[in-house]
């Protein structure tokens, strides 16, 4: 694979997003092994942006393990500061046949669902009261603990109007 290019505005800003990012691979003394390679590949899938770590006095060395790590799997280096190498790729995007997962958000209604409860008592010596209750669609749980109706949807003076 090829080394991926940045522009620099873009670097600068993956440079901002990575400044409070801790290692999740760490180089040891032995070098860049294919355990380590696989390791990097997995996380740059999971995160697109990471930093590594390599234990290892040798500048020179380092560097050229960022190189290697490039252009092995198709990724950028975005900095290199002292032991810590910082390395962006883009996830891979899906294909367009695949199916895609149903987020929360896009489904119609909500079906019933089992909420705890936890009612404390009125005496300091005994202990609240646990109990399951099971809410449908248009109800929601109020702060006290009660079953009440979803609020209903505001409209527009002007829209009500209309009819």
């Amino acid at each position: 694979m090829t080394t991926l290019e940045l522009t620099p505005p873009f670097r600068s800003s993956l440079r901002a997003q990575a400044h409070g990012l801790k290692p999740v691979v760490l180089i040891g003394e032995q070098g860049l092994n294919p355990a380590n390679l696989a390791e990097i590949d997995v996380a740059l899938k999971a995160h697109e942006l990471i930093k590594v770590r390599v234990f290892g006095d040798d500048a020179a060395a380092r560097l050229a393990m960022q190189h290697t790590i490039c252009d092995t799997l198709g990724a950028a280096p975005v900095q290199a500061i002292g032991k810590l190498l910082v390395l962006y790729r883009p996830r891979p995007k899906l294909p367009k046949h695949a199916p895609q997962e149903e987020t929360p958000s896009a489904k119609r209604g909500k079906s019933p669902r089992t909420v705890k409860v936890v009612v404390p008592s009125s005496s300091p010596t005994h202990r609240a009261k646990v109990k399951r209750v099971t809410l449908l669609g248009n109800q929601r749980l109020s702060a006290t603990g009660k079953v009440k109706r979803a609020k209903p949807r505001q409209s527009s003076v002007k829209k009500s109007s209309r009819g």
